[in-house]
């Protein structure tokens, strides 16, 4: 057992890695990670990424998709789709196992379509029909725009992870798109599932770059603490959104909560502890899902226990702080909300260009 099996057994938190590369599919080292103690998976297209363009591991799959005449955006799809059928079957089991809680494995519409929300409906409805597994997750980002999208997903029975949440007030339109879709769906609602991406590290990023630039000392004295204090603020919201009469009709008909899954959870700063985004957000019905570094320093020397809910004032009095100083949480949260976009689309568009290049000197 490791602390990854721990984590899980005694304090309800699941261990999901945020990685993937062919790789680790054709050498057994996913199944490894699965043995001990990872119980699904996430990817974006920045991950995707780099798996692609810094190995040779698809040449041989893209020559042949470019071969075959289709086009690069085709072929990229193909890629990635091969790689998540490959995911989804090495998880299948944990599905199983876990009567359907874990053992998911994420994809992501085209980042491109973040502001539009038809377009990402239409996209999420052909990714899941396309990959047609019941331990899916399709990405949808948690825009404005991307609202009305998820909770038709939900609606139509199709399960979603809810990714790019940076702040309360969005989170709280997340989880409300969530249970208007299963209002919506018909019958039994147990074969839906959700999880619901909040952004860890990257606040702290832009916070603490905000506090060196006011330079007090009250300011000094909150670096390093936003980040966590908002995952703690954004789990009490899950609380008190998943009790009471509206919620337990839902349960009754089978529903499961949409757990917080905390994401970019690998330490930003050399002044952080390594696993500080893992030891501070531990409660029951959460994920936390790690890049494979960090996922090996939580197994190393991590603590499992539940901090989560240990002082919801403190994280309170971090933001009321933090205010006093001249650090406005939602401007931060709509700047990284707006950034995370742009850069997963960068990623994707790099990629794509890059891929250009090879099928050129390829004729």
């Amino acid at each position: 057992m490791t602390r990854l099996h721990d984590l899980f057994a005694e304090q309800g938190q699941s261990p999901w890695l945020d990685n993937i590369r062919r790789g680790w599919i054709t050498s057994g080292e996913l199944e490894g990670w699965v043995r001990r103690g990872v119980r699904g998976l996430t990817s974006n297209p920045s991950i995707f990424q780099k798996a692609i363009q810094g190995s040779e591991e698809y040449d041989a799959e893209f020559a042949d998709a470019i071969g075959d005449g289709l086009d690069v955006e085709a072929s990229y799809w193909q890629l990635v789709t091969s790689d998540i059928r490959s995911a989804l079957e090495i998880l299948r089991p944990v599905h199983d196992e876990s009567d359907g809680l874990d053992g998911y494995v994420s994809v992501e519409v085209d980042p491109g379509l973040a502001r539009d929300g038809a377009g990402t409906e239409a996209a999420a409805r052909a990714l899941d029909t396309r990959l047609d597994a019941p331990n899916l997750y399709v990405k949808i980002p948690a825009t404005a725009e991307g609202l009305a999208p998820i909770e038709q997903m939900i609606a139509e029975g199709r399960s979603i992870n809810v990714t790019l949440i940076f702040s309360l007030t969005r989170y709280a339109g997340v989880m409300e798109a969530y249970l208007r879709g299963l209002e919506r769906a018909e019958g039994d609602l147990s074969d839906i599932s959700s999880v619901a991406s909040f952004f860890i590290s990257r606040v702290d990023v832009e916070v603490d770059r905000r506090l060196d630039a006011i330079g007090s000392p009250a300011a000094t004295a909150l670096k390093g603490k936003a980040a966590v204090a908002n995952g703690v603020l954004a789990y009490e919201l899950f609380r008190q959104t998943f009790t009471g009469p509206r919620w337990e009709a839902l349960a009754r008909r089978g529903a499961r909560v949409q757990r917080p899954l905390w994401a970019s959870t690998s330490t930003k700063s050399p002044d952080y502890p390594d696993t500080l985004y893992v030891d501070e957000l531990i409660g029951p019905d959460t994920v936390n899902t790690l890049p494979d570094s960090t996922l090996e320093a939580f197994e190393d020397h991590g603590t499992v226990a539940r901090t989560i809910d240990a002082d919801v004032e403190a994280a309170r009095q971090v933001m009321a702080d933090l205010a006093a100083v001249g650090v406005e949480i939602d401007d931060v949260t709509r700047l990284l909300e707006d950034e995370g976009v742009a850069a997963f689309e960068k990623s994707f568009d790099e990629l794509l260009s890059a891929l250009a290049v090879k099928a050129e000197g390829m004729h």
